[in-house]
């Protein structure tokens, strides 16, 4: 492959994924809307919803991004709509463990219907080792982006 051919190649990747990050910011918008939710507060409830476990607030800091005083805001935001709950840390009797209710669980399946099958769709047309490459690339990307969020907070 020549260098032209490669950085155009990088060039157009690079592009993508920006119009995409612009794309889904917009999509995660809308959706905590139609849901009466704050985008953070979207965020961090799909965020734990991937989390094995429960988490602590300041768990829930790194995770989202915020100091422990506004994720525990968050916490509580989250926590009137129905979509959390604490309970006590059986480790440690001075922490609250943040866990996803099913409260309000059918009204955020219902809004996530007709986009999870358009996602799914988009992906309908790749093999399963173009699969594998997209989810590495999109591994590896996260990684980098949570580095340079590290970096630039660091100073």
């Amino acid at each position: 492959m020549s260098t032209g051919t490669r950085a155009e190649a990088l060039a157009a990747v690079t592009a993508a994924a920006r119009r995409h990050h612009a794309a889904y910011t917009l999509f995660n918008q809308a959706m905590a809307e139609r849901l009466g939710l704050h985008p953070t507060d979207l965020q961090c409830v799909s965020l734990l919803g991937l989390e094995p476990r429960p988490r602590t607030i300041g768990e829930i800091a790194k995770l989202t991004g915020l100091t422990s005083g506004s994720a525990t805001r968050l916490v509580d935001r989250l926590e009137r709509a129905g979509l959390v709950a604490r309970q006590p840390d059986p480790d440690d009797r001075r922490k609250m463990l943040v866990t996803l209710t099913a409260h309000r669980a059918p009204d955020v399946e219902a809004a996530w219907a007709e986009p999870g099958r358009a996602f799914d769709r988009a992906l309908d047309d790749f093999t399963d080792p173009e699969l594998a490459v997209i989810e590495r690339y999109l591994r590896r990307i996260t990684e980098v982006g949570s580095e340079q969020t590290e970096r630039m907070q660091r100073g």
